[in-house]
């Protein structure tokens, strides 16, 4: 088999057995065609193929405020949600980013400050997750964290040179149910952190 491509861990199992990596495309991130034997319930191998998308890992992050009982969340432009339904390709999202080499922490740290103007402290891990884990590599972690306007020190917007133009609201928490229900809010990232802080008692 080839090397393992960076940043890949393959454990030692008994039911998993690769036998070839392909790259098929390193343009922006990484297209592997991965041939593979996997042992099946019954016992008997079978050879199988698969196609997966390696972007790295990312983090993101739920800022609430308590004290004025409102969340920062950020809203721009995505192109894959465009060519799928999304009519304008605006998705509201929580502040997020890839780690690029850093631990997940300073990563959401940095990516707050980008994106959101907000400079905060250590964040809290809620989870771990493969968000798409039939054709993605990606493990997201997500975080929540609490703030005030006090942590407010610039305007964020995200990076130019990154193509992000980032519009930064500030939203209630009584609008953020409605907003989940009718679609306004769509990105699972966010709402999987919004029902957190529901069951959790985060906004109470």
């Amino acid at each position: 088999m080839t090397d393992l491509p960076k940043g890949w861990s393959i454990p030692d199992q008994d039911h998993v057995r690769l036998s070839d990596i392909t790259c098929l495309s390193d343009n922006w991130y990484h297209l592997y065609r991965v041939s593979f034997d996997l042992k099946r319930s019954d016992g008997t191998w079978q050879t199988q193929e698969r196609e997966a998308y390696d972007r790295g890992n990312g983090a993101g992050i739920l800022l609430y405020n308590r004290r004025d009982r409102t969340v920062i969340l950020t809203r721009q432009f995505r192109l894959p949600s465009f060519v799928n339904g999304n009519e304008d390709g605006m998705l509201i999202e929580v502040p997020a980013g890839l780690l690029d080499d850093r631990d997940p922490a300073s990563a959401v740290i940095a990516e707050v400050e980008e994106e959101t103007g907000y400079k905060i402290g250590k964040p809290s891990l809620v989870f771990d997750l493969f968000m798409s884990p039939g054709s993605v590599t990606e493990r997201l972690h997500l975080f929540v964290a609490e703030v005030t306007r006090d942590h407010q020190k610039g305007a964020g917007g995200g990076l130019e040179e990154e193509g992000e133009d980032i519009h930064v609201l500030e939203i209630s928490f009584a609008d953020l149910v409605p907003m989940m229900a009718d679609g306004r809010i769509r990105d699972a990232k966010t709402v999987i952190l919004v029902q957190h802080a529901l069951l959790t008692g985060l906004f109470d």
